[in-house]
């Protein structure tokens, strides 16, 4: 049974001593979500926010999540365009814990509703671009992952060889990430800081730009395409291309020409890994869902000659071209902007 926002505010108490609270809300999806979740409100305006995981799952991504935000002390925090949740304080209940957070003021982005003349794209592309400019030594002085270019490869492959020893992907999608990984110039990038999670919804939005970044429980060095490749999904080519060109222009490093394919190619490994899940759990119905999936993407690339995966086609916008195209592109008029009134500080997955 979910725990009532009553409860929650209750545990918040003995997580943040003094904690002066005058009303609170449910937030949350309720017994479907991975945490049960309410926003308590302080006498002096100030809003927290209190989880408690409801699966060992959602535990360990919380305890992930903790080391990371610890990790980003202020200096780090001080690089950033936009808020990162602060730990106010935890608490024992039952068998786990109750985290109370910092809240951030935003609506979570959602892609479908972003278009390529809407200024959040060129947020959202300035706030990866800031996540992957952060020294390195955030990660590694806090003991985090680190993932080199050729771990990076390698860990594709072994999903590529997974996936096709099920014997349900299309040949012609084996040969394509086949070609994709044995190119070597597709692996020769320079790793980040990444924040090795993000999709849509890790961005809040208030006020056409972004507010805050959520879920920080993958933060290690990796391959930055690895922060970009849920663009594949982006409702027009152009929505993508502006992201992608925001980003560029938002680090101090040169342009990685590649980037962009290895994004591909990480979004299709995607479908790859939702047919290993279901593989793995004897689940007919997500195994029988990745291979329409990739049924569909068998049909897509084989009719879409502007998404190849190999280097000696295809070319990433320079700076210069970047430039060009944003100070073209028109924008939107701030005052007619959608509503961005905040769901929830705290992803609920």
């Amino acid at each position: 049974m979910a725990r009532s926002h009553f409860t929650l505010a209750a545990l918040s108490t003995a997580a943040v001593p003094g904690a002066d609270i005058v009303s609170t809300r449910p937030i949350g999806t309720g017994t479907q979500g991975r945490y049960d979740s309410a926003v308590v409100t302080l006498r002096d305006r100030n809003e927290l926010i209190v989880r408690v995981p409801t699966s060992q799952d959602a535990e360990t991504e919380q305890s992930r999540d903790l080391v990371a935000l610890n990790a980003l002390t202020a200096g780090f925090r001080g690089r950033l365009p936009f808020d990162v949740p602060h730990v106010e304080g935890q608490t024992p209940v039952a068998n786990t814990r109750a985290i109370v957070y910092s809240y951030i003021p935003g609506s979570p982005a959602v892609l479908a509703e972003l278009d390529a003349a809407d200024p959040v794209a060129e947020s959202i592309g300035r706030a990866i671009a800031s996540i992957h400019s952060l020294p390195t030594s955030l990660v590694t002085d806090s003991g985090l992952p680190v993932q080199t270019a050729a771990d990076a490869a390698r860990l594709a492959r072994i999903t590529k060889d997974r996936a096709a020893a099920t014997g349900a992907v299309p040949s012609d999608l084996l040969a394509r990430w086949s070609t994709a990984l044995e190119d070597s110039a597709l692996w020769q990038f320079q790793p980040t800081v990444v924040h090795g999670s993000l999709s849509p919804d890790s961005f809040l939005l208030a006020a056409n730009s972004v507010s805050g970044v959520l879920g920080w429980s993958q933060l290690q060095v990796g391959d930055p395409a690895s922060d970009l490749f849920w663009l594949s999904s982006a409702p027009s080519e152009q929505l993508a291309t502006r992201v992608f060109g925001a980003y560029n222009l938002g680090r101090s490093t040169p342009v990685d020409r590649q980037l962009r394919k290895r994004a591909r190619l990480y979004a299709e490994l995607e479908i790859a890994k939702w047919l290993l899940h279901g593989t793995e759990k004897h689940d007919e119905t997500i195994i029988a869902d990745a291979k329409t999936m990739l049924a569909g993407l068998s049909v897509s690339v084989e009719s879409d000659m502007l998404n190849p995966l190999s280097t000696d086609t295809g070319q990433i916008m320079a700076v210069e071209e970047v430039e060009e195209m944003l100070r073209r592109t028109p924008r939107t008029d701030p005052s007619s902007a959608r509503d961005s009134t905040r769901v929830s500080g705290i992803s609920e997955d």
